[in-house]
């Protein structure tokens, strides 16, 4: 199995990784980078893992970071819809596909 980013996913982890870097540098945005990868192997290799939503879809926070991972299973791939702040409308990105 393998997983593949939505364009908007790619956007909303641009956006934060830009963040960190400008707020805590170039390690700070590394590490949330590392750990978006470390939660995406995760759901690769048990993709159960994150929490039922609607939909078909499933959430799972990022460790250390306040931001979930929404995704899907969908023809044995995990398909990465939303990097979603957690302080940001829960609503966000809920029209990706």
């Amino acid at each position: 199995m393998t997983y593949s980013l939505h364009r908007g996913a790619e956007q909303d982890l641009l956006e934060a990784a830009q963040f960190y870097r400008r707020e805590g540098g170039s390690r700070l945005a590394s590490r949330f980078l590392s750990e978006f990868e470390r939660v995406a192997q995760l759901m690769v290799e048990f993709p159960g893992i994150g929490t039922p939503t609607e939909g078909l879809r499933r959430v799972h926070p990022l460790r250390n970071f306040p931001y979930s991972v929404i995704y899907r299973v969908t023809d044995g791939q995990i398909r990465i819809l939303v990097v979603r702040g957690q302080l940001r409308d829960p609503e966000y990105g809920d029209s990706r596909r």
